[in-house]
């Protein structure tokens, strides 16, 4: 485990979060550009080296009702990671000029697998589009479908 200190530091080293101080020593992150109505990424972080980390957003860690991880025992690596991701997973999304030309307005979500290759999929007309660049790759009558297909693949949403 980690102490408090070298977690602080490893907080502090991302310059999109900003400190708050609350009660006890506690001392609490958040991230004023986020997407989501949750500001507080880093929560309740105790001297005692105990704290929790929004992962609502994310699949691979195991949260509580309010979408935290507990950082009590964890490695600087694991938490710097479980903060880039919690980041990432609340910035807002800049479009490329080919995701733009796709959905226009619209909100499209950003699928991406492990080299490093993006998918767009968009509601349209009724359908679940699953755009590469600009090309259409499928479509499905169901969004629980489409990302049914897309997990298979091996994408995860970004």
């Amino acid at each position: 485990m980690i102490t408090f200190n070298e977690k602080l530091a490893i907080i502090e080293s991302f310059s999109e979060l900003e400190r708050k101080n609350v009660s006890l020593g506690r001392v609490n992150f958040q991230f004023p550009n986020s997407i989501s109505d949750k500001k507080n990424i880093v929560y309740h972080l105790h001297p005692n080296g105990n704290g929790f980390v929004y992962a609502g957003h994310l699949e691979n860690y195991e949260t509580d009702e309010k979408g935290m991880v507990n950082i009590r025992d964890f490695s600087a690596e694991k938490l710097e990671q479980l903060l880039k991701e919690s980041i990432h997973a609340l910035s807002p999304i800049v479009k490329t000029a080919s995701e733009e030309a796709i959905t226009g307005d619209s909100d499209g979500e950003r699928w991406v697998d492990d080299e490093k290759h993006h998918l767009i999929v968009v509601n349209e007309n009724d359908a679940w589009n699953i755009y590469f660049g600009l090309n259409l790759d499928a479509s499905f009558d169901t969004y629980e479908e489409a990302v049914e297909f897309l997990r298979e693949e091996g994408f995860t949403r970004s």
